[in-house]
């Protein structure tokens, strides 16, 4: 396996939540030689410096400034995908049998989490003298813990013409089996027993169920890659090394890789891409700099943004579904994704310069249209540059089984992401 594929699939093993992805990213730049700041705490930063800071641990925004003034440059993607999340009160039981009640996050394609095995990882916040500052634990247990069981076809024979499922009847992970033994408070008893806590203490928790597999290549030249959180991992970690590889001697200005959470949910929340957390950091930024709040906004309207996400492949069983003269393939590059509707961020300009980006460098580049009877998706982009005004640009790698528990890519792909991410924050 190629080193920077084995560094992918790393890095989507040590990140199952948006928390462990935060925690995975911090762990990088600490390594690269980048100093941790605190929202809460006012800032010291010196031209040359190299910095990140977390927004409510699900957020990161990493920047490199420059000893000359130059221009601004981010490159975004997002931390969170498509899961089970545990409700407060999740035990069901049912004949001896111990289910959790779950809701999904995000778009899910419910049917290919049928009978996998399913672990847990998350935050769990417990009682501490002050209220106002529980003890927070960050926690992974990489195990098998549940799995969510198909019918068998012999009692539902038209499963392969109708399949429907619904989220709150047939999407229960099955936890645990223990007859008249089985507590109504089994998750709790559980849960409170592996942190060595007492139930009483753990006051409040986000907890999510992620496929308990390893990505593997795959393919009879290895050239593809199978994994769970393909979308969107593999744009946080081009982002990382993008900004890693920033030449601090060369560059001037400032540059930036963000790292926003709850886009699979509309980017709506104090860390999402709709907040106001982007451009207060900005701000701080400059001030911390002593330049001017206008100098701030001059700089923005100047400024640059890849909004990276990754984009639908031409299906090969779905011919179809693709636009009849944008068909984007597995192994053809980097995708610019646009849309008349703007749920795509991107203009002429903004084409323009990634695509010249990539024509200069002799990086493999490729379009995505919806088509024209389909609404498609849309992601972080248009949303965070309508509140920081600046030219924004949607792009990413090519795609199969998006959404789904097990996604697929070509390992070129992710190398011309990586590239063109480089050379846009260099």
């Amino acid at each position: 396996m190629k080193k920077d594929i084995k560094e992918l699939l790393n890095f989507i093993k040590e990140a199952p939540t948006p928390y462990h992805t935060v925690m995975a990213s911090a762990k990088r730049l600490l390594k690269a030689g980048f100093t941790e700041l605190k929202l809460s705490e006012v800032w010291q930063l010196q031209p040359g410096g190299r910095y990140f800071v977390k927004a409510f641990d699900s957020t990161l925004l990493a920047f490199a400034l420059g000893t000359e003034s130059g221009p601004l440059r981010i490159a975004a993607a997002h931390t969170d995908f498509p899961c089970f999340r545990l409700k407060p009160q999740p035990e069901i039981t049912r004949e001896g049998y111990g289910v959790l009640n779950v809701e999904k996050y995000g778009g899910m394609m419910l049917r290919t989490w049928l009978d996998r095995p399913l672990a847990l990882a998350g935050k769990v916040a417990l009682r501490s003298a002050d209220p106002f500052v529980p003890q927070v634990k960050l926690v992974d247990f990489a195990r098998p813990l549940f799995t969510i069981p198909s019918l068998a076809i012999h009692m539902d024979r038209e499963v392969n013409d109708e399949g429907k499922l619904n989220a709150q009847k047939d999407m229960l992970p099955l936890a645990a089996v223990g007859g008249e033994e089985l507590t109504a408070d089994f998750f709790h008893a559980w849960l409170a027993e592996q942190l060595h806590v007492e139930p009483a203490d753990i006051l409040s928790y986000e907890l999510s169920a992620y496929p308990y597999e390893e990505g593997s290549l795959c393919g009879l030249n290895e050239e593809l890659v199978s994994s769970p959180r393909l979308d969107n991992l593999t744009s946080v970690l081009a982002c990382l090394q993008g900004i890693m590889a920033v030449d601090m001697a060369k560059m001037t200005g400032l540059r930036m890789a963000v790292l926003f959470d709850n886009e699979e949910v509309g980017s709506q929340t104090k860390q999402g891409a709709g907040s106001a957390v982007l451009l207060q950091v900005l701000e701080r930024i400059y001030l911390a700099l002593g330049k001017s709040r206008e100098e701030m906004l001059a700089a923005i309207a100047a400024g640059f943004m890849l909004s990276v996400d990754v984009a639908h492949a031409l299906h090969p069983n779905f011919m179809d579904k693709c636009d009849p003269s944008h068909k984007p393939v597995l192994g053809g590059g980097v995708v610019l994704k646009q849309a008349a509707s703007q749920s795509y961020a991107g203009d002429t300009e903004a084409v323009a310069i990634v695509r010249g980006v990539c024509e200069a460098c002799d990086i493999p580049w490729q379009h995505f249209v919806n088509r024209s009877d389909s609404r498609g998706g849309s992601t972080l982009g248009s949303i965070a540059s309508a509140l920081v005004p600046l030219r924004t640009m949607d792009i990413g790698l090519p795609l199969l089984a998006m959404h789904s528990a097990r996604e697929l890519m070509h390992g070129n792909d992710q190398r011309a992401l990586v590239k063109l991410i480089k050379q846009v924050l260099a």
